[in-house]
Formats: C-alpha cells, sequence, structure tokens
C-alpha cells in the first residue's frame, strides 16, 4: 500500500484547534484477502501486537492471526494449534513474553491463547463449555482475566498461577471488553460494566440510557477510567457514547461529532484519551477523538484513493512517543476488506511509525 501524503484536510479538525496530535500515514501489516484487525497493543515501541483474521467471509477457511511490530517491520507470529483459531478479537500483555488472545475456535469453544513472539499455544481452561463466547482480556502479574458471554449473561474467566475460575453474572448481557477491574458491555437493551470487588464481579449502577452499548474501557486508576460504544435507535441510526468514571459513580460525555461510531479507547495514564471507530458522514477518512478534561476535539487521517470507508477498532497509546496506532480495515469501492494500521502523533513529529513490511 502506498503511503498517503500528508495535506491539510488529514490534519486535526479545524473547529478543534486545542488538537495536539495529527494524522501521519496509512500501513497495512498484509494479511490475506479480506482481511482486518480487531485489536493492537503496544507494550513498547519495538514492541507491538495487533491480532485479527482473514478470509472473513468463508466460515470454513477463516483464520486469526497474530502480528508483531519489532521497530522496523510487521511479522506473522505462529499459533501452535492443530486446531486453527478463528477470529481473534483482543489482546493483552503482562510482559513482553507474557502474551494472551482471545477469540473464537473450529470445534465451539473460546480460543485462548498464550505466548510471545516465538509462537502461540492454545490454552484449555478447565469450565469452558461449548457455545460460550469471549470478547475482551486484561492480563497483569500472574493474572489474567478474559470476558464474554455464557447463555445469555456475562461471562468472567480467572486465571491466576495456572489455576483457572469462571464466573457467570447474574445479568442478562454480553461483556467485550475489560480493563483495571472494570468489564463493559450490554444487556441486549442498556450498556452493562461490571466490576470486580473481593474477587467478585458484579454490575454497577449506571445512567439510563436506552440502547446503550459499550465495546471498549481504558482504566487509569481506582478513580479515573472511560468506557465507548454507542446508542442504538434503529437502522443506521446511532449516536456516541462515552462513560466517565470519577471513583464513585459513571457519568456521560459528549462529543463533538453526533453520528460517529465508537469501538476503541486508550490513554497516557494521565488523564488524555483517544477513541477510534468511524463516522459515516466521512466514511472514507480515519477517525479518532482525542479528549482531555472534558474537552474533545476530532483527528481526522487521508482518504486514500479506492476507500469507501475506514473503520478502526481499536487503539494503543505509545508510552514515551506521545503518538497512538489505531487498526481496523478499510472497504474498497468494490467491498473488498483490507487491514490498516493508521498512525497519529504530535504535529512536531515525523512519520517515522511503522512502515509496511516486505
Amino acid at each position: 500500500m502506498a503511503l498517503p501524503q500528508v495535506t491539510p484536510a488529514a490534519h486535526a479538525d479545524p473547529r478543534s484547534p486545542a488538537a495536539i496530535e495529527a494524522w501521519q500515514q496509512s500501513t497495512s501489516v498484509r494479511l490475506q484477502a479480506d482481511g482486518s484487525l480487531s485489536d493492537v497493543l503496544a507494550v513498547a515501541s519495538g514492541d507491538v501486537w495487533a491480532v485479527g483474521q482473514q478470509e472473513i467471509w468463508d466460515v470454513w477457511k477463516n483464520r486469526g492471526t497474530i502480528r508483531h511490530w519489532d521497530g522496523s517491520r510487521w511479522s506473522e507470529v505462529a499459533i501452535r494449534d492443530a486446531t486453527a483459531a478463528g477470529n481473534l478479537r483482543s489482546l493483552a500483555a503482562a510482559g513482553p513474553s507474557d502474551v494472551w488472545a482471545v477469540g473464537d475456535s473450529h470445534d465451539g469453544l473460546p480460543y485462548l491463547a498464550h505466548g510471545d513472539v516465538t509462537g502461540f499455544d492454545r490454552i484449555r481452561p478447565q469450565g469452558l463449555r461449548s457455545g460460550d463466547w469471549l470478547g475482551g482480556v486484561d492480563a497483569k502479574g500472574t493474572k489474567v482475566v478474559a470476558v464474554g458471554s455464557r447463555e445469555k449473561r456475562g461471562l468472567v474467566l480467572t486465571g491466576q498461577s495456572g489455576a483457572w475460575t469462571v464466573q457467570q453474572l447474574k445479568d442478562k448481557g454480553a461483556l467485550y471488553a475489560v480493563a483495571g477491574g472494570f468489564a463493559v458491555g450490554d444487556t441486549g437493551t442498556e450498556p452493562l460494566i461490571a466490576h470486580n470487588s473481593g474477587g467478585t464481579w458484579k454490575a454497577m449502577p449506571l445512567p439510563s440510557i436506552p440502547g446503550g452499548y459499550l465495546r471498549d474501557i481504558q482504566t487509569d486508576n481506582a478513580k479515573r477510567a472511560v468506557a465507548v460504544g454507542g446508542v442504538y435507535r434503529g437502522p443506521g441510526d446511532i449516536s456516541p457514547l462515552v462513560l466517565v468514571w470519577n471513583g464513585k459513580r459513571w457519568k456521560r460525555q459528549t462529543l463533538p461529532v453526533t453520528g460517529a461510531r465508537l469501538y476503541g479507547v486508550t490513554g497516557d495514564g494521565k488523564g488524555r484519551y483517544w477513541m477510534t471507530g468511524y463516522d459515516p458522514d466521512r466514511a472514507a477518512e480515519p477517525f479518532v477523538a482525542r479528549c482531555e478534561k472534558g474537552t474533545c476535539s476530532i483527528i481526522r487521517g487521508g482518504a486514500d484513493k479506492g476507500r469507501s470507508m475506514v473503520r478502526l477498532q481499536a487503539v494503543t497509546y505509545l508510552a514515551g512517543k506521545g503518538a497512538v496506532w489505531a487498526v481496523g480495515h478499510a472497504v474498497d469501492t468494490s467491498d473488498r476488506y483490507t487491514d490498516v494500521v493508521e498512525s497519529f502523533a504530535p504535529k512536531t513529529t515525523a512519520a517515522s511509525t511503522a512502515r509496511t513490511s516486505s
């Protein structure tokens, strides 16, 4: 993929002059035809991970993929398992050689994999059943937490030192992401956030938002977190949803673009957040919302020739670089999917971020 040139239209929305970051470039990890990236994670500037799927329209050929950026190129990381992984949705890392991924398999069970740059092995925790679904994972120290659903109720899988436990929430719904003791999703009619207190996960009180749902969360600490998603009011009628945690309650925050779809969120741990998705009104341009101290601005990327839509599914912050990378897919005018990696950085920073691997 050719690298588009940065143009004035590719910088921060002129209606938001306070924005610091600007779009830098668009690249690809070069998945097979009809591929998409679902999540991205930066351990360091030369240690970035991404997961997704290839041949997304073929239920039998569809397979998950794990990619790694070493500072100069993307490479595919082996998944050592006789049963091929399906769509991989989420990543977490407790350290450089301690990376986890979750998603689907082709045998009806959720797929949980653990590994490093030398390869990943499938982990089969006791307690999981056929029909269980996992959407998000978090890891810290010796503890890993994966969330999803079982029989239309929230599901939490916890592993520590090789032992696994499964908890099914009392609340209906599904959980899509987990971070720092919070898990987010929806009940089918309203947003759902569960919190781990004393080893038990329970739903938290939230503002009443009919049609609301949540898909990702960034947790800075016990007193500061941000969850993102949307509010569905009917076909084509979706507005963004941002909920902010202040240590006591969840409050709703508004965005300057009312029709954006939000899928991912990351932060610098100091109260600055980046949210990704896409804006149907300018669907061919990569979309990021940047929020700090209750004020949000919009950053847009360049519209690459031949693209009809760019959907950014996830975003990660590169500590020490002041930059963020977002991943997802682009759709061309023939409805073919291509994975994308979009980078955003301070305007004074050269576009020295990820370049397409050869």
